[in-house]
């Protein structure tokens, strides 16, 4: 079967283009989503994905209308090749069903590698650099030495409520109880900002 799938961002924008595209190219059933093209949940490409058996094609009017990116892409066709699914794309000239189809998917594959690859490289040098400068690569730190100390003093009091406390700081509550516990004692990951002298001991119970 020629399984057809076309998608736009918002529902002011209309499919009609598409679908007639898809009708002339003799797909069997059609299926849609209205969502943004780095959205990962899109339920009517779920269900063409999951109705296609070995021997069907996936229809498509043009390429960025099934991936968030190339290597999506790539990934994503790769994955109905093993399933003997083909690709077809009406205004790109490729059907991965064909010998030239297989060929020009296979650059955009070695496209994407490259696309990865400079990502890779580029991510590497950044923190190379920062490490330089004497900074450390990542998300910057949420819970801080001054946010943690309050934190103690905050959940030793036992009239103050774990998720007031989380707002008052500006972290999330399963950031607060992962450097302290209920009772305001310091838990293993404080003493990264502590020092090993700055955690106390939990007296037991």
């Amino acid at each position: 079967m020629l399984i057809g799938y076309m998608r736009v961002s918002t529902g002011e924008q209309n499919l009609d283009l598409q679908r007639d595209a898809l009708d002339r190219a003799g797909c069997n059933r059609v299926f849609d989503d209205v969502c943004s093209g780095r959205a990962t949940e899109r339920a009517g490409l779920d269900k063409a994905l999951d109705i296609m058996r070995d021997g069907d094609t996936l229809v498509v009017w043009k390429l960025d209308r099934i991936g968030r990116s190339l290597p999506h892409v790539v990934g994503l066709v790769g994955d109905l090749q093993k399933r003997g699914v083909g690709l077809k794309v009406l205004t790109g000239d490729i059907d991965t069903t064909t010998v030239t189809g297989r060929l020009v998917f296979g650059i955009f594959a070695t496209l994407a590698e490259f696309e990865r690859d400079l990502i890779h490289e580029r991510t590497m040098a950044g923190l190379a650099a920062a490490r330089a400068r004497g900074r450390a690569g990542g998300r910057p730190r949420v819970m801080t030495k001054q946010k943690l100390k309050a934190a103690m003093a905050l959940m030793a009091d036992r009239d103050n409520a774990a998720r007031d406390v989380a707002v008052q700081l500006g972290v999330s509550v399963s950031t607060l109880y992962a450097y302290v516990d209920a009772k305001g004692q310091p838990r293993e990951r404080a003493s990264e900002l502590l020092g090993k002298r700055g955690v106390r001991p939990r007296i037991a119970a």
